[in-house]
């Protein structure tokens, strides 16, 4: 993780936060308004009390003396009632603002993550990019509704206050301000300078212990049986045990500049009372005028308060900032190219083709070496492991080949254009991915622009049409998270309906039916075959003629075993 300037690490989150430009104005606005509400609620209090007393004792004295109450009461009723309500909708609105933010942040960071090939993504835990895409996106909430709209809105209700005390008793307003403005500096400035370090290393620890938590949970076994438990706790115990340190550390920077904010705050209101009381002395102010500025000052209390703990934790912002940065610096191994691939079937050129993944100690796939022409069909078999998914992954450009040369349509791969490879490749594996969202939006995500004549279409040609007709919802339903509500039958069929919604030249299928009763599969298989009719295909199977699904069609049969093609020709019944 690369140590950047501040500026340079925030920068490009801070250019997405301004994205809403327009809401984090009004979010400040009323953030204004309720300190404005506030501040002016106990000055008017306190001068009409104040104003009060002193009229009465005018009175006892036998003075003729009078006093507005309904004005002054009429203002405190409506700052009291401004107050609260400014409250509410800043509350509402900032952390609606909030959430809309953390839903840029994450769209953002999940394209970035999506751009990555499998050999990168692998470079990390699965913990560590899920660590990313929550705690450390949650982290960068605090950059909007902490560390920019409260020093901003502090520091204009500072200098507007002294501006106002000046008009009174101008050494009130100069004091005030020679006290406020250097505390306001120090609890942004200083208060981030000291905790820098602490609430970075937060960041870190945090990760750490997520990661080797999950690790713990999930190698019981393992660790049980090499008798390396307790050595494993102590380890987690150490690393929790800095984090505490950190913990504590930043806790005390945070609660030393609260009470700096407090004290700095407690000197303003002595010096605005003391200079305010000389001012009375000779004539120049009300005694009520005397009372109202220091409790004016008192109320800029509420805005000092929120920056001490926010400025305290800028590192661990800056810390998660800087982790997701390494993600958008990232970069696939493969390159993203420029040239799009041709409409009909595709051909496919494996020349010397070898792929070790990150970390293994044997080859994936080794100096394999076939093609297929357009509108082939290849049966692609082999035991699990014999690098048949390696293939699928290569194609799809999920993983760079370590060696050898691989094309496409004619076109290498790595200078074929993203989005044409997406369009025009088409894999059906063995994991499902739904979406806990409709039946409609997890169709769309094979075809965003289908109309929803289209997908009742892809719905009646793998048999689920009359029984998403009789959901109380349609295409509406809810799927679940993962697809819960669906049964695994159901989810593949779901599967190849988005197939179906797509026009790919090469269709790569890894157990089509799996899951899949027979007699549907005896009713699907000849849909299927006549859909593929035009299109390259892959089928990546265990073996042909085993008594499961036997693809129809194949031209030719390629066997790997160990990452090695052991035979590789054409069908002896090309009709399969």
């Amino acid at each position: 993780m690369r140590d950047e300037r501040l500026a340079v690490t925030l920068a490009p989150w801070l250019r997405l936060v301004a994205r809403r430009r327009r809401r984090l104005v009004i979010g400040v606005a009323l953030l204004a308004a309720t300190l404005f509400s506030a501040v002016a609620l106990l000055a008017l209090s306190g001068w009409f009390i104040a104003a009060s007393a002193l009229t009465g004792l005018a009175l006892a004295a036998g003075l003729a003396v009078s006093l507005d109450v309904y004005v002054p009461g009429g203002g405190i009723r409506f700052f009291a009632l401004s107050r609260t309500v400014a409250r509410y909708l800043e509350r509402l609105y900032n952390h609606d603002t909030v959430l809309r933010l953390l839903a840029d942040l994450r769209s953002r960071l999940f394209a970035a993550m999506a751009r990555l090939d499998d050999r990168t993504l692998a470079r990390q835990r699965a913990s560590d990019w899920l660590n990313r895409l929550t705690a450390d996106i949650d982290t960068l909430d605090s950059l909007y509704l902490r560390l920019l709209a409260p020093p901003v809105v502090a520091l204009v209700a500072v200098v507007l206050l002294c501006v106002f005390l000046a008009l009174w008793v101008p050494a009130v307003g100069l004091a005030v301000a020679a006290i406020l403005l250097p505390a306001w500096a120090w609890l942004v400035a200083g208060q981030a300078w000291l905790g820098m370090a602490s609430s970075r290393r937060q960041v870190g620890h945090l990760q750490r212990l997520r990661s080797q938590a999950i690790d713990h949970l999930g190698g019981m076994a393992e660790l049980e049986a090499y008798r390396s438990r307790e050595w494993h706790r102590r380890d987690f115990g150490q690393r929790e045990e800095a984090l505490y340190d950190d913990q504590r550390r930043t806790g005390r920077i945070a609660g030393f500049g609260i009470a700096l904010a407090n004290l700095m705050v407690g000197l303003s209101m002595v010096a605005a009372l003391w200079l305010a009381a000389s001012a009375w002395q000779q004539g120049t102010i009300s005694g009520a005028v005397m009372v109202m500025l220091p409790l004016a000052v008192m109320a800029l209390g509420e805005a000092l308060a929120l920056l001490p703990a926010a400025f305290t934790q800028l590192g661990a912002t800056r810390g998660a900032a800087e982790r997701l940065n390494d993600v958008e610096r990232a970069k696939s191994e493969l390159g993203r190219g420029s040239l799009c691939l041709a409409e009909g079937p595709l051909s496919i050129r494996f020349n010397n083709v070898s792929l070790r993944y990150p970390g293994a100690l044997t080859q994936a796939l080794h100096n394999v070496d076939f093609t297929l022409a357009p509108g082939e069909r290849l049966a692609l078999t082999g035991a699990s492991g014999a690098g048949k998914s390696s293939v699928a992954a290569l194609l799809t450009r999920r993983m760079p080949p370590s060696e050898g040369e691989l094309s496409l349509g004619g076109v290498p791969l790595e200078q074929i254009e993203e989005r044409s490879l997406r369009e025009r490749v088409a894999i059906l594996g063995q994991r499902i991915d739904l979406f806990q969202d409709s039946l409609a939006t997890n169709l769309r995500v094979a075809a965003p622009e289908a109309d929803d004549d289209s997908l009742w279409q892809a719905l009646a040609w793998v048999e689920l049409a009359a029984w998403a007709e009789g959901l109380p919802q349609g295409l509406a339903t809810q799927v679940g998270e993962g697809g819960r509500a669906l049964s695994g039958g159901q989810a593949r069929r779901l599967a190849l309906a988005r197939l179906w919604l797509r026009d790919p030249g090469l269709v790569i299928l890894d157990e089509p039916f799996s899951g899949i009763d027979e007699g549907t599969v005896s009713r699907l298989s000849p849909r299927l075959d006549r859909w593929l009719e035009g299109r390259s295909v892959i089928y990546l199977v265990h073996q042909l003629g085993d008594g499961a699904f036997d693809p129809p069609g194949i031209t030719r049969e390629c066997r790997l075993e160990q990452g090695r093609l052991t035979v590789c020709a054409n069908s002896p019944d090309p009709s399969g």
